[in-house]
C-alpha cells in the first residue's frame, strides 16, 4: 500500500509550516488572540482547498480530454460546521462555475459525475464524514 508523508515544523506560537512529498511548504497560522500571527491559511481551511483542487483538476483534465474550450473555471466551496467544540465540519458542498462559449453541458454534468463518483479521493474520503453535494452554473459570456 502506497503511503504518503508530511512534515509539520513550529515556527512560533501557532504558526506552522508544513511540507509533503511534493516537496513544497504550506503556511499555517490562526489568529493573534490565540497565539498566532495571522499569517497563514488556517489548518481547517486546507480542507475546503483540498476538496476543490482534487476536484477540480479532475474536471479540469477531462473536458480539455475533450477538447472543450473554458475561458474561466473556478469553484466555491463552502462548509456547514458544528456549533460545539470539536466544531467539525458536518457538511461540503462545491459550486462549480464555468465561463466559455458554447460550453455543452452534458460535457460538464459528466466530467462533475465522474469527478464526483470515480477520480476525486478527497471527495470519497469526506464523503464517509459528512455530506458532500454540488452544483454547477455555466456563464456565457457577452458579445
Amino acid at each position: 500500500m502506497a503511503q504518503k508523508k508530511a512534515v509539520i515544523k513550529q515556527l512560533q506560537g501557532i504558526t506552522f509550516v508544513g511540507k509533503t512529498d511534493s516537496n513544497h511548504w504550506i503556511t499555517m497560522d490562526g489568529p493573534e488572540e490565540f497565539g498566532g500571527s495571522n499569517a497563514g491559511i488556517r489548518p481547517k481551511e486546507l480542507l475546503l482547498v483540498a476538496l476543490g483542487g482534487c476536484s477540480g483538476s479532475d474536471v479540469a483534465s477531462i473536458l480539455q480530454k475533450k477538447k472543450i474550450k473554458l475561458d474561466n473555471f473556478e469553484m466555491n466551496v463552502s462548509a456547514e460546521m458544528a456549533d460545539e467544540h470539536p466544531q467539525v465540519f458536518t457538511a461540503m458542498h462545491i459550486e462549480y462555475v464555468f465561463t466559455g462559449k458554447n460550453i455543452p453541458v452534458a460535457d460538464v454534468e459528466r466530467a462533475i459525475n465522474l469527478s464526483q463518483t470515480k477520480y476525486c479521493s478527497v471527495t470519497k474520503m469526506f464523503s464517509k464524514a459528512m455530506e458532500v453535494t454540488h452544483s454547477y452554473k455555466i456563464i456565457e459570456p457577452e458579445g
